[in-house]
């Protein structure tokens, strides 16, 4: 009963809050947690989440976020400036793909067929050409494809140079990352790099197979990167601007 009761204290609560920051109505999602002992505030494409103690009062909350306001307030434009409009699953919507625009065509077809490049044009074919959720679900698993296939392509010219051998070159959907390295060798790669520039796609890659060599961000880890991708500076200044969708 005792442990029962200390796991009800210590699990967080979370809820939706609105406050006036530096001027502007600002909407933030509040959690409490046991485990914490300070006020941490961070921002992402969800907007802006406040972790704090459980017991903190009301007046050190207020404190911190007016403290903050001016930076918040900042951080939450610039991260509204790079989303990206919502996409249209209809003929004629444009779609990013390796830095580029795919022209998407909706094609009425009886017949199940997978999406077909065809110069600039991706063509998507389905029994109704207003099935909107059918075209999106069609496109996303043709990107899933097209992006496993590129990143074992490039992890397969990288791999060798920096004297690694990851175990598995996997896709990942992660919010706030675009790749991962895990102890046992497994490199995940978001999918929506696809959309990007090879470059930045490179880059990528290069980070988390170096990881493979050196499991931190120490400046030895930098120095491996930097023998395989010299510009890197650049592309991760590059990929900083862009938000994952």
């Amino acid at each position: 009963m005792l442990k029962r009761l200390r796991n009800l204290v210590a699990s967080p609560s979370v809820e939706q809050r609105d406050t006036l920051l530096a001027g502007k109505h600002i909407t933030y999602t509040l959690k409490r947690s046991g485990k914490r002992r300070s006020i941490g505030l961070r921002i992402d494409d969800r907007g802006l989440t406040v972790s704090v103690p459980l017991r903190a009062s009301e007046s050190w909350l207020h404190s911190v976020l007016q403290d903050k306001a001016r930076w918040v307030v900042e951080k939450l434009d610039g991260w509204q400036s790079r989303m990206p409009e919502a996409i249209r699953w209809q003929d004629g919507e444009t779609l990013d793909y390796l830095g580029e625009l795919l022209v998407l065509r909706v094609v009425q077809s009886l017949f199940a067929a997978p999406p077909a490049r065809r110069s600039n044009e991706l063509l998507v074919f389905v029994a109704h050409d207003s099935d909107t959720k059918k075209i999106e679900r069609t496109v996303s698993r043709w990107y899933q494809s097209e992006a496993l296939q590129f990143f074992e392509q490039r992890a397969a010219i990288y791999a060798p140079l920096l004297n690694v051998a990851p175990s598995a070159i996997k896709l990942s959907e992660a919010k706030t990352q675009w790749g991962s390295c895990t102890a046992r060798g497994s490199v995940r790669l978001n999918v929506q790099l696809i959309k990007l520039p090879p470059r930045l796609i490179d880059y990528v890659v290069v980070h988390e197979l170096a990881h493979l060599r050196e499991m931190n961000h120490s400046a030895a880890f930098w120095r491996v990167v930097e023998d395989v991708c010299p510009d890197y500076r650049c592309l991760r200044g590059e990929l900083k601007a862009v938000a994952i969708r």
